[in-house]
């Protein structure tokens, strides 16, 4: 809701910054708890600053949110998964089809008004239309926020203001983002009907489909795309290299995506369709890089893409889910810390030791050379083509059709050497 401070007060045990997946989980498992929580949120409603692609994995919010299954906004169930490597007007693709709740397609504003909804019927206050200007930090010690003359104080401040870390920044606690470690996604939401969604992708009612890409889809930039379904209308968008962006776009990234919408492969699932939304939204590439040295001081903690805890494999993207549930263990670590007698950054350094033990961090690591691989280049043009080449020979085979590795053999021929190959194809199983 939309009200002045004064009309709230100016205590609280915990502020929130964000009404993302983040800093809603956080207040909605600290509000169960007893705690007076106040949630501000920049945007006019909770989620209408953030953006995603599309799909949420299921687990990490059920284990939040006790009546998820049967109030969350969801659109879709992912049963089909599809990998396509584009070149042309040529496109290889692998599909997985399994039925069941695993992950789902959304509107992130859908799911982070839900989620806010749950922090009210918890007890908590969510003020929206507030823009926090700076943490107040008193004696080494964060206090509370200032929002224009205005300070509110509270016991622990929970930062789940998002990639833009701006108040972070300010208050001299991490470095400035720079393009080397940071990803630019931009979408389109296109309006088609259920009944057309179902037709076109050969879907059932209430499944989704997830389809990434990999290729010239993304105009020869360094990245991808991606393809969601969502109950009546298609999420439509890619994800590239912000450094790579910068210096080799030729037009607007808006354009971009609107070629990517009519690809010849892709614009006859979007002729009769309307474009309802374009957004965009940086995220963070690399996490290492990113994540503050570290996700606690005295008097707060931090959450979600604040806190750089993202997992980008280029065939499965997690961001919402690692974000809800840092936001669930922050709401944990403020519980043990209360317990010990106070927000001090010694008693909150529990936070990172669940983020250690979850299976947050266990990913990111097991992962960390992913974002090193998906800067060979070879990756978005070469390989797509090389894959596609060799399709076309079997497949199109005219009188003879050649063996797997004549096919192959002839497709590479000049285009790259055995030593290159081996050492990429190396690299990429090392790295996902």
């Amino acid at each position: 809701m939309h009200l002045p401070l004064k009309d709230v007060g100016y205590r609280f045990d915990i502020i929130v910054i964000g009404a993302g997946p983040a800093g809603s989980s956080a207040a909605y498992t600290l509000a169960r708890k007893g705690f007076k929580v106040l949630v501000v949120e920049r945007g006019r409603v909770p989620g209408s600053k953030e953006v995603f692609g599309g799909r949420v994995y299921a687990d990490p919010l059920r284990e939040i949110f006790p009546d998820f299954d049967e109030s969350a906004p969801i659109h879709r169930w992912v049963t089909k998964e599809r990998i396509s490597l584009v070149d042309g007007e040529r496109m290889t693709s692998i599909e997985f089809f399994r039925r069941g709740k695993v992950s789902f397609t959304t509107y992130l504003t859908e799911l982070s008004a839900w989620m806010a909804k749950k922090v009210e019927e918890a007890g908590g206050t969510v003020l929206t239309e507030i823009t926090v200007d700076i943490l107040v930090v008193e004696d080494g010690k964060v206090t509370g926020i200032q929002v224009g003359d205005e300070k509110v104080s509270a016991d622990v401040v929970i930062d789940g203001e998002g990639i833009n870390r701006l108040l972070l920044e300010r208050a001299g606690l991490i470095p400035k983002l720079t393009p080397r470690y940071t990803g630019l996604g931009v979408k389109e939401v296109i309006k088609l009907s259920k009944e057309e969604i179902n037709d076109f992708f050969g879907l059932e009612e209430g499944e989704g489909l997830a389809w990434l890409f990999m290729g010239d889809v993304t105009g020869g930039l360094p990245g991808g795309a991606f393809l969601y379904t969502n109950k009546d209308s298609v999420s439509i968008g890619l994800v590239v290299m912000l450094e790579g962006a910068v210096k080799e776009a030729r037009e607007h990234v808006s354009k971009y995506v609107e070629n990517l919408r009519l690809h010849p492969l892709l614009e006859k699932y979007f002729r009769n369709g309307r474009i309802m939304e374009y957004s965009a939204h940086l995220v963070p590439e690399y996490v290492w890089p990113t994540l503050p040295h570290k996700l606690y001081a005295d008097g707060l903690l931090v959450v979600g893409d604040a806190a750089g805890l993202l997992l980008n494999l280029g065939y499965n993207f997690r961001g919402v889910d690692f974000a809800a549930y840092s936001g669930y263990l922050a709401a944990k670590a403020v519980e043990e810390a209360h317990s010990r007698g106070g927000m001090t950054a010694e008693n909150l350094a529990i936070y990172e030791k669940l983020l250690e033990e979850s299976f947050i961090l266990k990913q990111l690591r097991k992962f960390k050379n992913a974002p090193k691989m998906r800067e060979n280049r070879r990756l978005y043009s070469l390989y797509p083509a090389l894959v596609n080449e060799v399709a076309s020979q079997l497949f199109h085979a005219k009188f003879e059709t050649p063996k797997l590795m004549e096919a192959f053999g002839k497709a590479k021929e000049g285009k790259i050497g055995w030593f290159t190959l081996i050492k990429d194809l190396v690299e990429v199983i090392r790295s996902i």
